[in-house]
């Protein structure tokens, strides 16, 4: 019941932080809202087996992929403060304001793959799933990580029209989630 409630709880403040984005299912954080409705399941789902068997080779896995989120999100929003600058897009008002970026930031992460915050969200969902495989778990991890590819590539769409050639440049040597890999 607990669970359910946090799922609920969870959902609310996801749906008020994407509210814009699920009026025009054409953007970015349209997908990424299910994305993140998927990782709030997992992460509920697999919550009881967390410290279950600790040392197990799944659950250390499990814990390189979830601290490894963690330094992804916090390495890429440091370099999007630090070197993306902001400016309002009207033609994007469904963006939060720190994806308003005026620079194709290429340092850090951001160097080798074009979507560490979703790189995060991947690992972050990956890592719950592999605190206890299940039918269940496995479907809902194969949606996240379709909903992240989606908001990935309707957003490379968006940064197209907005960066031009630079972004087409930048893709070209850069992986999306993985470097050197995907």
């Amino acid at each position: 019941m607990i669970r359910i409630v946090l799922f609920f709880i969870g959902s609310l403040f996801l749906l008020y932080f994407s509210r814009r984005s699920l009026v025009n299912p054409g953007t970015h954080g349209f997908y990424r809202f299910f994305a993140f409705e998927g990782i709030l399941s997992l992460v509920l789902i697999n919550h009881p087996h967390w410290f279950s068997r600790p040392f197990t080779l799944l659950h250390l896995l499990s814990w390189l992929l979830l601290f490894t989120s963690i330094y992804f999100v916090v390495q890429s929003l440091l370099m999007l403060k630090k070197q993306g600058g902001h400016a309002d897009r009207e033609e994007m008002p469904e963006n939060h304001s720190f994806e308003n970026t005026v620079n194709v930031v290429e340092e850090g992460l951001y160097k080798y793959i074009r979507h560490p915050m979703y790189s995060s969200l991947l690992f972050l969902g990956w890592g719950a799933f592999l605190k206890q495989i299940s039918p269940l778990t496995a479907i809902l991890v194969f949606l996240v990580t379709g909903f992240l590819i989606a908001a990935a590539r309707v957003e490379e769409k968006e940064n197209v029209q907005f960066f031009g050639n630079d972004y087409i440049e930048y893709m070209k040597r850069t992986k999306m989630f993985v470097p050197w890999f995907l």
